[in-house]
């Protein structure tokens, strides 16, 4: 759940490209995607399940809302069970974006694992992102990392930006995203319009196939080392609400999928 937990569980797993491709290559197929025209989110709490191989693993909370020009993103989730006995992990996490073009402005997240607590801070600008990363075993100071890419994405930003797309069958979108420590390039294919069913109901929904490639130093593509595919469902209505995700890894397949959600109002 590290860097790709709760909405990064959905836009962040993938399928990896075969082998790495030149720079300047990939970079002009990226979609220069400015806001579509629906309308952000309203503000709402909603909770998810995740697991492997039918297994539950571990549960998020998030709540979204409008400050003044911003919108942010607020979760917090935790393994459970059996998962927990074995690997103990707690995430909070808070992204914020601007609320008129849906650009990242900040992301942090704190990873509280059993023998450390990792946190990491995203910057973002117009020219890229700017990484702070520390831990409670290291005594050394942070050195802040740059990766610059214009219209660079965080995984909350991405996913405020493809939902307010039309998302008609067969389109395309090609993004850069840089959920935590690497950047990516995300392809998302729209692949059609399907009745899914999850915990919190059954809804009408636009099913969504993601694939992820990696972004090395030297700004060429490699597949990515654990994922494989995935696909993410969201409601086909005036929320388009992520609704559920499955991704094969290297070690099976895990899910996300929306227990609850309730909408609350606006500040």
């Amino acid at each position: 759940m590290r860097g790709v937990t709760f909405l990064a569980i959905g836009i962040g797993v993938a399928l990896a490209c075969g082998k790495a491709s030149a720079a300047s290559d990939w970079e002009k197929t990226v979609t220069r995607t400015e806001r579509g025209v629906f309308p952000n989110p309203r503000p709402m709490r909603a909770t998810y399940q995740f697991g492997w191989n039918d297994v539950a693993a571990a549960t998020a909370e998030i709540s979204f809302g409008k400050s003044g020009g911003h919108l942010q993103l607020i979760g917090t989730g935790q393994t459970t069970g059996v998962v927990r006995a074995l690997w103990r992990f707690d995430v909070q996490h808070r992204a914020t974006a601007d609320a008129a073009t849906l650009r990242p402005l900040l992301m942090n997240q704190v990873d509280e694992l059993r023998s450390k607590t990792v946190t990491t801070d995203l910057v973002f600008n117009a020219g890229g992102v700017v990484r702070t990363r520390t831990d409670t075993k290291t005594k050394k100071p942070p050195t802040p990392k740059a990766f610059n890419f214009p219209g660079l994405l965080d995984l909350h930003s991405a996913l405020l930006l493809l939902r307010s797309q039309p998302l008609t069958d067969g389109t395309v979108h090609r993004l850069v995203v840089y959920p935590a420590t690497n950047g990516y390039l995300a392809t998302i294919t729209v692949a059609g319009h399907e009745s899914v069913k999850v915990g919190a109901g059954t809804y009408n929904a636009i099913k969504l196939n993601l694939q992820l490639s990696k972004i090395n130093k030297k700004r060429q593509l490699e597949p990515h080392e654990k994922f494989r595919q995935a696909s993410a469902w969201i409601s086909d209505d005036a929320d388009r609400l992520l609704l559920r995700i499955e991704a094969r890894v290297f070690v099976g397949t895990v899910f996300a999928d929306m227990q609850s959600v309730q909408f609350t109002s606006e500040r």
